[in-house]
């Protein structure tokens, strides 16, 4: 496994993410890599089908023709 110094990491930056990782019951290194995971993992495809129904809420009282004239009238 590789190891990362950081060589002149500004006092305020240390103490936000020294106050991070305590509030997350992880070291400062694991919150690094956490992070870094974030900050650069490609995100897991979603399928077409997982997003099946999301925002029916949305549409319960509304056709498409109505919230297309809608928007168009708010454009005035």
């Amino acid at each position: 496994m590789a190891t990362l110094n950081i060589k002149g990491l500004p006092d305020r930056l240390h103490r936000k993410l020294r106050a991070r990782a305590k509030q997350n019951h992880r070291s400062i290194s694991q919150e690094v890599t956490h992070l870094l995971t974030e900050a650069l993992e490609e995100p897991e495809p979603v399928s077409i089908l997982e997003l099946q129904g999301l925002g029916k809420e949305l549409w319960r009282d509304t056709t498409a023709s109505e919230h297309v004239d809608s928007e168009r009238r708010s454009w005035d």
